[in-house]
Parts: structure tokens; sequence; C-alpha cells
């Protein structure tokens, strides 16, 4: 029996777990093959405080915690790409994701496709601000476009707009000087009128925390959160479906409805 395959494609090590970490859990669950595309090592990141981890041996680190992460979720593979961090701001160092030009990143990827040949993609929407999460969803969407291997689904990870300002609520009182705190200014979050499908992982609540835990060298976005505010991140999954485009109506609840796992051959594909 084939079963329905999925392929999440990131920029760093640890987008795969604070990001779609509980897609990929109900993928799992659902039955479905999964694998995980990461562009970089994260080496631009900054080790967490305590750590004891000096940014020489980061990215050596973070590769590793991908690996761990990825397995305690049920991901099948991992392929990790060539790219360096393009990190933060400046002027991003030579083969960094934002040097490399679109078309080159976007090849890697679709060699991935083609190999792994998923019937659904996810990505980030980049609705965070990080330049190198725009990058990698412009070079998958490319990517996608122009692959033989037909996939059936692309979805935006998201992070709605209305969460993101409950979010700069409770940090103002944390880190009020932060840039991100005015939501609305900075265009930050998807709209929630894009949103798409929303999916229930509250079952893959557990889980989810064991992956993030496990990406011991970057401090997680949901450490000084409330508890309602962390469930609502991570309980709750939100994505834009983007191919093909959704025409509105009743948001899904499901990645994989409806999907033709009989076009599993590259002629098939080549028909449709």
């Amino acid at each position: 029996m084939i079963a329905p395959r999925l392929l999440v494609v990131v920029a760093h090590p640890d987008d795969e777990t604070f990001g779609c970490g509980s897609v990929l859990l109900h993928a799992a669950a659902r039955g479905a093959t999964t694998a995980v595309c990461c562009a970089t090592r994260g080496e631009e990141g900054e080790p967490a405080p305590g750590s004891g981890i000096t940014s020489e041996r980061l990215a050596e680190v973070r590769e590793r915690e991908l690996r761990q992460a990825a397995t305690a979720m049920g991901v099948d593979e991992v392929e990790l790409l060539a790219f360096r961090d393009s990190g933060m701001g400046g002027q991003p160092r030579d083969g960094a994701l934002l040097s490399v030009p679109l078309d080159a990143v976007a090849r890697a990827v679709g060699d991935v496709i083609e190999r792994t040949r998923p019937h659904v993609v996810v990505t980030l929407d980049a609705a965070d601000g990080h330049r190198d999460h725009a990058r990698i969803r412009d070079a998958t969407l490319a990517a996608v476009e122009r692959c033989t291997w037909q996939v059936q689904r692309v979805y935006l990870q998201c992070l709605p707009r209305s969460l993101l300002r409950r979010w700069a609520a409770h940090m103002r009182f944390q880190q009020p000087d932060s840039p991100y705190l005015d939501v609305d200014g900075a265009g930050l979050g998807t709209p929630d009128a894009l949103v798409t499908t929303v999916i229930d992982v509250a079952a893959h609540l557990q889980g989810r925390r064991a992956a993030i835990a496990l990406h011991a060298s970057q401090t997680s976005p949901f450490a000084s959160l409330p508890e309602d505010l962390v469930r609502d991140f991570l309980a709750t999954d939100h994505l834009q479906r983007v191919v093909p485009p959704s025409a509105g109506g009743e948001r899904e609840t499901d990645l994989f409805a409806g999907i033709a796992l009989d076009r599993d051959s590259e002629e098939a594909a080549g028909r449709l």
C-alpha cells in the first residue's frame, strides 16, 4: 500500500521543530513517510546562554540536534544542503543562502523533491521577518513549479497575526525594547484571513515539547511564555495552501485528504 509522502523544507536546524514539528508528528501518526530538507547548519545562530557551546562548534551541534529531533518526531529522512546561514542582518558571507542565486537554491531543493517525490510539501511562510526563511520559501515554490515530479499540494506554515499580537502583548513586559513588538507595523504574522488550513495537533503536544528540548543549543521561542499561550502556538497548526490555491470556503483540517496516492510514478505525474 502506498503511503502519503510529506517533505518539509526549512532554512535552519530547529525550524523543522520550532516551526513545523506538529506537522511532522501529525503526518507520521497518519502513516505518512516524512522527510526534512534543511538548507543550512545554522552556524550564524547564537548559542543559548549557559549551554557552554562555542560559536566554532555551533554548526556541528545544531546539525546533531536537527537529526536527533527529526528521529524523535518519526522523520524518515533528513537532507542537509550545503548553504551557509545568512544571519539576521548585515552582509551575508559567500555561500550563504542569500548570497547564492535563487535559481541555485531552487535547483538544490528541486533535486530533493525529484528524489523523495512528495505528495505534499510544507515550507515556512517567513511571516516572522527572517530573511533566510523568505529565501527558502521562494526557492521551494520555484522548485515545485519546475520539477518533473508533480507535487499535489504545497502549504506555507503560518504564524497567525492575531496570535502574534497576543505574543507581543505578553512580551511588552519582558522585552519592552524588542523591535518585534509592533506586529502590525512590522507586517509580522500571516493575516488570519489567509489561513486556509487549521489542524488540531494537541495529541502531539508532548512529542513536540520533547523535540524542542533536543535543540538545547538554542533558546526556545516558547520558553518564557505562559502555558495557555504556549498551547495556542503548539496545539493547533495554521497553514496557507498555495498549490493549488485555495478557493475559499471552509478551512481544511487535514493535509492529506483527497491526495491521489495512485499517481505515484513520473509517467503518471507527467499526464496530470
